[in-house]
């Protein structure tokens, strides 16, 4: 059997390949619950998001609620949007923090226009590429989702979308209808020499240009290798909180300006006094 054949849009549409029993892996299975996070939060990462303010993000394929977990523990508000039922079942189950809209996203996501900060997807672009019905035209889905979605961000805001593309030509479909809808960016590939740790994320502007993040390389220097074991670190660290990370507690503040490190601001060095707790000042 050929690589292309186990890709999962090969096999049926997502609303009839996500069913009951594929929603429970995502709530069961501790590795794709690990990957899930780790992509999420490389997602938010490049979505350069202000510090010390919660946005207004929507998920989009949100699935089970993983990605939204994330965001609801680094003090975000989200929208997750699926086009499968027992997904949004199993997020309902978990009682996700976030609002869940039952959606087809190649027909558009129905949002007032610049309701959102940002936007974050993880494994789902790549579905709008096949054509699961006779009616369906993956160019026109595709720009149909892009130009629904630029007119729901605020302007200036970014969208990072991790994908799993079949090949160039999936890839110049999928960008070329973004920058038809007025979006402007370009893909950031992590590990691109890594068989397994490579990973594609289209990072896209809308409204206003930015110059475009750098990818992961672990080949070229050792920051790379470190921000693989920032993340492990941190899934731990929200484990044993119960998914809660205590917002201006130290470790809080130790990974927020790990995350400020990673984009490249300048940061004052770890001390003792780090994430003191000082008597207040009456």
């Amino acid at each position: 059997m050929s690589s292309s054949c186990r890709r999962p849009e090969h096999m049926a549409p997502p609303e009839v390949f996500y069913n009951e029993e594929e929603a429970k892996k995502y709530t069961q299975n501790s590795r794709m619950i690990e990957i899930q996070t780790q992509m999420s939060e490389r997602a938010v990462e490049l979505l350069s998001l202000p510090e010390d303010q919660p946005c207004m993000l929507v998920d989009v394929g949100c699935g089970s609620g993983l990605s939204g977990d994330y965001l609801s523990e680094a003090g975000h508000y989200w929208v997750g949007v699926d086009i499968s039922t027992a997904m949004l079942d199993v997020a309902l189950e978990r009682e996700v923090e976030g609002d869940l809209v039952l959606c087809d996203m190649g027909q558009g996501v129905p949002f007032r226009p610049g309701m959102f900060d940002g936007c974050i997807s993880i494994s789902a672009l790549q579905w709008l590429c096949n054509a699961d019905k006779k009616t369906h035209s993956p160019p026109k889905r595709l720009y149909r989702f892009f130009s629904t979605l630029y007119s729901s961000l605020a302007r200036g805001a970014r969208a990072v979308f991790q994908i799993y593309p079949e090949n160039s030509e999936q890839l110049e479909l999928i960008t070329s209808q973004a920058m038809k809808a007025g979006f402007t960016g370009g893909m950031v590939i992590d590990y691109p020499n890594s068989t397994k740790a490579k990973k594609f994320f289209l990072c896209l502007f809308a409204g206003v240009s930015g110059v475009l993040p750098k990818g992961l390389d672990s080949d070229l220097t050792d920051r790379g290798v470190a921000t693989q074991a920032q993340f492990t670190s941190q899934r731990s660290r929200y484990r044993n909180l119960k998914g809660k990370s205590v917002k201006k507690s130290k470790d809080w503040i130790l990974d927020k300006k790990e995350r400020r490190r990673r984009q490249g601001k300048d940061v004052r060095a770890d001390t003792k006094y780090t994430g003191r707790h000082r008597r207040p000042r009456f």
